[in-house]
């Protein structure tokens, strides 16, 4: 899991998670296609594998729960065969807004790794912090920043209408 970045200091916090954060933006840069925004997410299983992927589809499917990491929670609960997710990670390219925040929080996530911060719908600290609010009874790890300006510059090519054509209407 662990990825080599050359000209950049080690960081063990973040370093073990950029190969499934790639993954996760991998999935982002197949949003646009259907006029979605890039933001894409996997979850691990405790082993490490990826059980769940998602990318955000409300433009594609009308659903307005169509969230990369709603998606992503719904095929990993599948895969397991139960909702509670304990002992697995979400790696999503985007800081999740409040409503994917609680899916994270109900289904047990152990850990929610991010790369771009939302200062606009944040809700695992850049707004809110919903993900670890002492309030609730479940608390997953937050780690955030990993592969940030990658995630960051999907997302602004997006909504620049660079690399992906003119920007779609949102809604």
């Amino acid at each position: 899991m662990n990825e080599a970045v050359p000209d950049q200091p080690h960081d063990p916090v973040r370093d073990p998670w950029r190969a499934p954060m790639r993954a996760a933006l991998e999935e982002a840069a197949r949003a646009p296609g259907t006029g979605d925004v890039p933001v894409g997410a996997v979850v691990l299983g405790p082993d490490g594998s990826v059980i769940g992927r998602g990318r955000n589809e409300r433009e594609a499917t009308g659903d307005p729960t169509g969230h990369a990491e709603v998606l992503a929670i719904r095929e990993a609960a599948r895969a397991v065969g139960e909702w509670r997710l304990s002992g697995c990670t979400l790696v999503v390219t985007l800081e999740p807004c409040t409503m994917c925040a609680g899916a994270i929080v109900l289904s047990r996530l152990e850990r929610v790794v991010y790369g771009a911060a939302d200062e606009k719908a944040g809700a695992a600290g850049s707004l809110w912090d919903v993900i670890r609010d002492r309030r609730l009874n479940h608390r997953p790890e937050v780690i955030e920043g990993v592969l940030a300006e990658e995630c960051s510059d999907l997302l602004t090519r997006f909504f620049r209408g660079t690399d992906f054509g003119a920007r779609p209407t949102i809604r």
